[in-house]
Order: C-alpha cells, then sequence, then structure tokens
C-alpha cells in the first residue's frame, strides 16, 4: 500500500504567530462542550500571545435559529473570554460569518475538480436511497467511493460531454472529494498522538451542495487558511473528519495547521455525552446563560442566572479534560493562562460532575468582595422587608454567612433574622434550649444587656461570658436559648455579632418575646 506521511508535529510555535478560531453554528444555545472549546482555544492564544478568533459558521440556514449568534458572543463575555477578532469586532480576514464569504468557496471546489481531487456528482436522492436499501438488504453498508461510484451517476462515470450536458442543462448536482484507494494516511494530533488511517474505508465526502451552499468539510479549510489558523483545537466529534481536512489541504497545496480534538464530556454516571435530558433530570444547566427558545418559548437555564460565577465556571471547565499535573484546583484565569498545555488534555472522556461545579462556586463565593455580593442579594432583601434597607447593613450580614452559602439564592435562609424578627421558634431546637430555668435566666441576661452602654461585640462578650462564668452556669443554658431568641433556630454565626447587627433594642425585644412564647 502506498504510505502518504503528514508530518505535524508540533512545531516551533515562536517562529509564527498563533491563530485559533471557535467556529459554532448558530443553531440554539451554547452548550458548555462549546464553551469548554472555546475556552481551550483561549487559553492556548494567550498564552502564546495569539489572535482568539470567533467565526459563525452558519452555511446550513435550515438550522439557523434567531439570537443564537448574539448568545455566543454574550456567553464569552461573561466568562471573560472576548474574542481579539470577527463577527461585530471585525479584522483584516473577514468577514467572518460564512454566509457572508458563500462566493469564496465555489473557486475552490472548482480547483479540486480541475485538479482531479473533486467531480460532479448528479445522483438523485431516490436514486441513493435505492442503494442503500439494496445494500442493508444485502447486510453491508452503503459508501460512496472508490468501489462503487464507476456504477453513478457522475463526472467520473460519465463522458466530458456527457457531464457538461448535464451541467448546461441545469441538473442538480453535489462535488464529491475523490478519496484516494489503497492509500494509508499517517496523520498526528497533539492530543492523540500518530493516527494511521486506511483511505479504503473513506467516503468521497460532498463538499459543495446543489443550493450554492459549502459543506462544512470545504468551507472550514477554506477558512482557516485563509484566515491563517495555525491550530484547529475543536471536539472529538470532529475526529473522523481529521483524514479528510488533511487530504484537503494536500489536495489544494496548503499547509495543514495543527490538530488536537478535545475529549467528550460525559455525563454525571460517566456513561454517554452529556446533554441537556440529564441536566433537566438532574438539576443543572448546561448552559452558560439562560435561553429561550423563540419557537416555542421554552426556557432552558443558565449558570449565570442559576447564581454561578463566571470565574467558578471557567475554572470547572478547564479541569473537564485537562490538568496541570498537580494538586492545584484553583485556577484564576491568568493561572490557567499560565499553567495551560494541550499536551495535558486527556484523551478519555471527563466526567461532569455537578457537585464538583458546587465546589468551585463555593470557593469563588469567598473571593467575592462583600459589597459586590450585597448589591445582588439586595433586590432580594427589599422584597422579602418591604424597605429600602441599607446597603452596607447587607454587606456587613453578608460577610458574616457567605462561608455557609454556596450561591446568592442561599442568603436569605442565612440571614433573615437580620432583617425580621422569629414569629415562630423551631420545636426541636426550642425543646432542646428551654429549661424549667431558662426563662429566668434569660430575665437577667436581658437586664445585663441593657446595661451595657458601648454596645459592640467585644464589650458583649466581655460582659455576657463574664456573667456566665461568675455564676458557674454552663454556656449551653445561656448561650443556646439566647441564640434561639435572636434567630428562631439554633443556627447563625456567632451570637454576639448577630446582637450587635440587629443593635441593643432589638435584642432586648426578642429576649423578651421567647420569654412570653416559650
Amino acid at each position: 500500500m502506498l504510505e502518504i506521511a503528514f508530518s505535524t508535529e508540533i512545531k516551533n510555535i515562536m517562529t509564527k504567530k498563533v491563530r485559533v478560531r471557535f467556529a459554532p453554528s448558530p443553531t440554539g444555545p451554547l452548550h458548555i462542550g462549546g464553551v469548554r472549546t472555546a475556552l481551550f482555544n483561549y487559553l492556548f492564544a494567550k498564552k502564546h500571545d495569539g489572535d482568539f478568533i470567533l467565526r459563525i459558521e452558519d452555511t446550513d440556514q435550515n438550522r439557523y435559529v434567531e439570537g443564537a449568534e448574539q448568545y455566543i458572543i454574550d456567553a464569552l463575555n461573561w466568562c471573560g473570554m472576548p474574542f481579539d477578532e470577527g463577527v461585530g469586532k471585525g479584522g483584516d480576514f473577514g468577514p467572518y460569518r460564512q454566509s457572508e464569504r458563500k462566493e469564496l468557496y465555489k473557486q475552490y471546489a472548482d480547483d479540486l475538480i480541475a485538479s482531479g481531487n473533486a467531480y460532479y456528482a448528479f445522483d438523485t436522492a431516490e436514486n441513493l436511497d435505492f442503494h442503500r436499501k439494496d445494500h442493508e438488504a444485502k447486510g453491508k453498508t452503503f459508501i460512496y467511493n472508490w468501489h462503487n461510484r464507476l456504477k453513478l451517476s457522475n463526472s467520473l462515470a460519465l463522458s466530458a460531454e456527457e457531464t457538461q450536458a448535464k451541467l448546461d442543462a441545469g441538473e442538480d448536482y453535489v462535488i464529491r472529494f475523490k478519496s484516494p484507494q489503497d492509500e494509508t494516511l499517517h496523520l498526528k494530533d497533539i492530543i492523540r498522538g500518530d493516527i494511521k488511517i486506511d483511505t479504503n474505508i473513506l467516503d468521497d465526502k460532498v463538499l459543495y451542495k446543489s443550493d450554492g451552499m459549502p459543506t462544512y468539510h470545504l468551507a472550514n479549510i477554506v477558512d482557516d487558511h485563509l484566515m491563517q489558523i495555525t491550530h484547529v483545537i475543536r471536539g472529538e466529534e470532529w475526529l473522523p473528519s481529521l483524514a479528510l481536512h488533511y487530504q484537503l489541504y494536500q489536495a489544494l497545496g496548503w499547509d495543514a495547521p495543527e490538530f488536537a480534538h478535545l475529549p467528550l464530556i460525559l455525563k454525571p454516571t460517566g456513561k454517554g455525552k452529556l446533554s441537556k435530558r440529564d441536566g433537566d433530570k438532574l438539576g443543572f444547566p448546561v448552559f452558560p446563560l439562560e435561553w429561550t427558545d423563540p419557537k416555542t418559548n421554552d426556557v432552558s437555564r443558565g449558570y449565570k442566572e442559576d447564581g454561578y460565577f463566571p470565574e467558578a465556571m471557567v475554572n470547572f471547565l478547564a479541569f473537564l479534560g485537562w490538568n496541570p499535573g498537580t494538586e492545584q484546583e484553583l485556577f484564576s484565569l491568568d493561572e490557567l493562562i499560565k499553567d495551560f498545555d494541550l499536551t495535558r488534555v486527556h484523551k478519555a472522556g471527563a466526567r461532569f460532575d455537578p457537585d464538583k461545579t458546587k465546589w468551585f462556586n463555593h470557593h469563588y463565593m469567598q473571593e467575592q468582595h462583600n459589597d459586590i455580593l450585597a448589591e445582588a442579594f439586595k433586590p432580594t432583601v427589599d422584597e422579602k422587608t418591604g424597605a429600602d434597607i441599607d446597603l452596607q447593613y447587607i454587606s456587613m450580614a453578608v460577610g458574616l454567612i457567605k462561608e455557609r452559602a454556596t450561591f446568592v439564592s442561599d442568603f436569605w435562609d442565612l440571614t433573615h433574622y437580620f432583617f425580621t424578627a422569629p414569629t415562630s421558634y423551631d420545636e426541636k431546637a426550642s425543646k432542646k434550649a428551654f429549661k424549667e430555668e431558662t426563662k429566668a435566666i434569660l430575665s437577667e441576661v436581658n437586664t445585663l444587656v441593657n446595661g451595657i452602654e458601648d454596645f459592640t461585640v467585644e464589650n458583649l462578650q466581655t460582659e455576657i461570658k463574664g456573667w456566665i462564668t461568675s455564676n458557674d452556669i454552663g454556656f449551653g443554658k445561656v448561650m443556646m436559648p439566647l441564640r434561639l431568641a435572636l434567630v428562631g433556630a439554633l443556627q447563625g454565626p456567632d451570637v454576639f455579632d448577630i446582637m450587635y447587627m440587629i443593635g441593643k433594642n432589638e435584642s432586648i425585644k426578642r429576649i423578651e418575646n421567647v420569654m412570653a412564647t416559650l
């Protein structure tokens, strides 16, 4: 068998400016698998002082969804991954929508025909369907390639005159790539290493359709070449197309970029590709932003609206298929750029863990400034209380409880007692905290609190703890009912922090209320 060697060893990327592209189709919301692909492209580009390009591959106009393109742009911006050139930003290699470049592709399809690497095919859908069913009946799989193309309706089987007559008559046709026979392709992938392909198993893919639009394969290759893309970093689902794409580069006389195919993101069970249905079933989003289907008005959840921080999303996505080779798990975007290396991306699929995503978000919650969190929480507080609560007060409350929170939506359950007095008391906690002598103890505490002039956390702690010690009372006998009076349950931060926050009068009032109630 003839050996064709394609040398794609990792080149010295310093000799040529790195240019990578993220090229989604605007057929709906951007799945987190797509966001992960964009992230790895972005990290690679920024690590090597290169360009990150957004190209919209909208050649399939039948699947175009209104609003999807803007959604993609908004998602990248929310994640902190703005593109350097592309739709809406311009650049020296535009236009950046394939639908606006369609005049470019026909000339390259014609060049492939002229060089003998492609041919016209006039087969009707009915004729191809007949051959498929005939093969199925014989227990075979129909593949349009070297073993049967001379028996079908195409310019290889027809004479030049017959072919031209069909073209002149305006018959529908597609242009197919002529895959070689009895050859072995030796390909290289940065992540997967050496790949050997027997060309006899390849089909003659359609490159140009009868509607005047190129297929993904031709448009992708032409655009990557004209936009000077140096590295193609894309999902594993495109790995079967690698052989054709390399052959197209060779047939057109162009140097191929380096390829890296990322592993699939798997379901939480580890079996099968992660889908929207998995998120719906298990209660987590699979899209970065909320999406409303323009046709059905169905709303799909987004990580942003579910309360995730973009830094958390970027951090957990980076670990879906990559690891730094150390025990470190928490990375800022700058740290990811510094440490990212395609050779440390795994071949095997990466299992998505919803609990791990929450773990990351909990960490980034602690990193956020209290004032920023308070601004996000304030609308909830104002709605619940019916008042315009001071932002600084909310910020102080958030600072006391955020270590217990994963999302801003957790805040109200953790802070409600800072804003409204309890109207009922946890039954189990009441039985545990209130004994026969509790009312008398709380009465003494109330008198003590009333006498503290400088109402600070330190003074409260000194006076109350000193009184407990001097009277030889168990701390639990005082602190549990006191917490119950302030909160309505045995939860919350330090009791003295709560008392300081709500103030002397409110503290006394709540102690009196619990004595009257229990």
